[in-house]
This record gives structure tokens, C-alpha cells and sequence, in this order.
């Protein structure tokens, strides 16, 4: 099966799948930053870019029902600086998060990592990388 055709699966993220994936942008510092890390920890990934491979509203529901939509909505950004104070102010719950993430992924933060044991961490902090492919 292709990269592409498996990456608009939703099931290809499923539990039991043991492949890492990093999801971003190409040009995010974060997420240079993590595939740079787990490169440099010789440890296998593969890269969902956003931009190019899109988010489908069934991988996004199932992000939502592990991670707090405020965590993976990035207001910090470009992107949230970039929205009118009507669309900023019209994001307070899952579901109005959930269509401005759909409409533009690169709003959220990222990277979205979706390790093998099927967790999710957001964001590039390599201490807690480290203790997850290592734990004591």
C-alpha cells in the first residue's frame, strides 16, 4: 500500500499500527526540530504533511477524543494572529475548534505525534521523547 493512499486512510492510524508519525508542516521549527530528533535517534517515522496529504475529519475526531481541543488548537501562531477577532472569538468549543482545524491544519500546534502504542503528544520536547522510546 502507498504512503499516499495509506495516509488518507483513517484506519491506517489505528491502535495497533506501530509506525511513529510525526504530523506538520514541512516548514514548521517544531517539526524540523522533531524529525531531526527521531532521525538523529535512528528511530523510524513517517511525516504526514498537512499541506500536502490534508487532515480528514475522522482523524481529527479521533485526535479529539484523547487531546483537549485547547491544547491542539495552536493560539500562539501565525495562523490564530492571522484570523479577524470575529473567528478567533467564535472558537469556544470542540466543535467550532474542530471546523477551523479541518478548514486550516496549520492552525494546529504541532508537531501532533502519534507514537506506536497509539498516544499522542503535541509539541517537540525531546526530554519526554527520550523517556518514551526509553522508559525506565
Amino acid at each position: 500500500m502507498s504512503l499516499t493512499r495509506r495516509a488518507t486512510s483513517p484506519l491506517w492510524h489505528h491502535p495497533t499500527m506501530t509506525t511513529l508519525t510525526v504530523y506538520g508542516i514541512p516548514n514548521c521549527d517544531s517539526v524540523k526540530k522533531a524529525r531531526a530528533w527521531f532521525s538523529a535517534q535512528n528511530q523510524a517515522h513517517v511525516f504526514h504533511d498537512f499541506k500536502k496529504q490534508g487532515l480528514s475529519a475522522e482523524l481529527l475526531a479521533l485526535w479529539l477524543k484523547t487531546l483537549d481541543w485547547q491544547t491542539l488548537l495552536n493560539r500562539k501562531g501565525t495562523m490564530w494572529r492571522r484570523l479577524d477577532d470575529a473567528s478567533r472569538a467564535a472558537v469556544v468549543d470542540v466543535a467550532s475548534a474542530s471546523a477551523l482545524m479541518l478548514n486550516q491544519p496549520s492552525i494546529i500546534k504541532r508537531p501532533v505525534v502519534h507514537w506506536p502504542d497509539g498516544t499522542l503528544t503535541v509539541g517537540f520536547d525531546p526530554v519526554k521523547y527520550m523517556q518514551r522510546l526509553h522508559p525506565v
